[in-house]
């Protein structure tokens, strides 16, 4: 079966309303074909957590990012995964959303295993290629701690802006020097071979900010979830058991491996070892004031046309059930 067909099963199973589940909350997450969150709703359902938690789930396929932000605009789904950023930026805007944590992977610059370059410094002049165009945040973030050297790398470098696929490819082909990409291309290049200069922690580390920050979390209307709060808090402990389950069960594991896209087994190692170190273990007062710290650095960047002209994190930002 190819992964296009196993998405299907996988859609269809979690989309199934039977009568006794009726009654139960019907959560709407849209849902990319490519993304992390296919391995976690696939290990739920292999577990029946969601029948077990007291909610249905009804998957929304999304073809790309931004078409889960107008499935959430339009009410269309109930859940989306996306960032922190764009949520603050959305309430400054007058929208009702707020953010639960789902990953801290962030990414990683990687470059040939026999490399010469060994630092930032070592960038300057050579082909970097970076994932997400000139606003993504593992960019910026990159060219701030470039910045606390003495580096303007966005000036001494030479960037080429691609998809990630792509830019792997470009690497393998020896047109880049290097890579700055999402976390699951980068754990595809370390598999083989590549090495990693910097993970987005490490940058967000040096940067200062020394508690984790989500790079990802789930998204949602606020007013939803405060009228759905038990069944919202069952959907975030099922996820949560699913993921741990992914990390500590080999079986649980060897069940999703078809989904992530690749047959070789030091790929899936490296992925799963990646996916794993990612994991949301704790969400406290303190990585919530280190996403506001990363936050303010952000909107010192690139004329703030990431962060708008707010200078600060928007209140209701982060979800809380209290």
């Amino acid at each position: 079966m190819n992964l296009k067909a196993l998405l299907l099963v996988i859609f269809s199973a979690l989309s199934v309303n039977t009568s006794p589940a009726a009654e139960k909350t019907v959560i709407r997450l849209g849902v990319m074909a490519s993304g992390t969150l296919v391995w976690e709703l696939a290990a739920m359902q292999n577990a029946a957590l969601p029948e077990a938690n007291g909610f249905t789930l009804e998957t929304i396929p999304l073809a790309s990012q931004q078409a889960g932000k107008i499935a959430l605009q339009s009410a269309s789904a109930d859940i989306i995964v996306s960032d922190w950023i764009w949520v603050s930026a959305m309430r400054a805007e007058g929208a009702d959303y707020s953010f639960y944590p789902y990953s801290n992977s962030a990414g990683g610059l990687l470059v040939p295993a026999d490399s010469p370059i060994k630092s930032l410094a070592d960038l300057q002049g050579r082909k970097l290629g970076v994932a997400g165009g000139e606003l993504d945040k593992n960019w910026l973030l990159l060219q701030a701690l470039g910045l606390k050297q003495g580096l303007d790398l966005n000036q001494s470098v030479d960037k080429i802006y691609a998809a990630p696929p792509l830019l792997n490819q470009q690497l393998a082909e020896h047109r880049l020097d290097a890579v700055l990409t999402y976390w699951q291309f980068a754990a595809r290049l370390e598999s083989e071979g590549y090495r990693q200069l910097l993970s987005g922690e490490d940058i967000i580390s040096q940067l200062g900010v020394k508690d984790s920050v989500p790079s990802l979390g789930y998204v949602f209307r606020t007013d939803w979830a405060d009228e759905h709060k038990a069944a919202l808090q069952a959907f975030f402990d099922a996820a949560r058991i699913a993921r741990d389950r992914l990390c500590s069960d080999d079986a649980a594991w060897q069940q999703i491996g078809s989904l992530t896209g690749s047959d070789n087994p030091a790929t899936r190692q490296q992925l799963r070892k990646r996916y794993c170190a990612g994991r949301v273990t704790q969400w406290t007062d303190a990585n919530r004031s280190a996403a506001e710290s990363l936050y303010q650095q952000l909107h010192r960047l690139s004329d703030n046309k990431l962060t708008g002209k707010n200078p600060e994190l928007q209140t209701g930002t982060f979800w809380s059930a209290d």
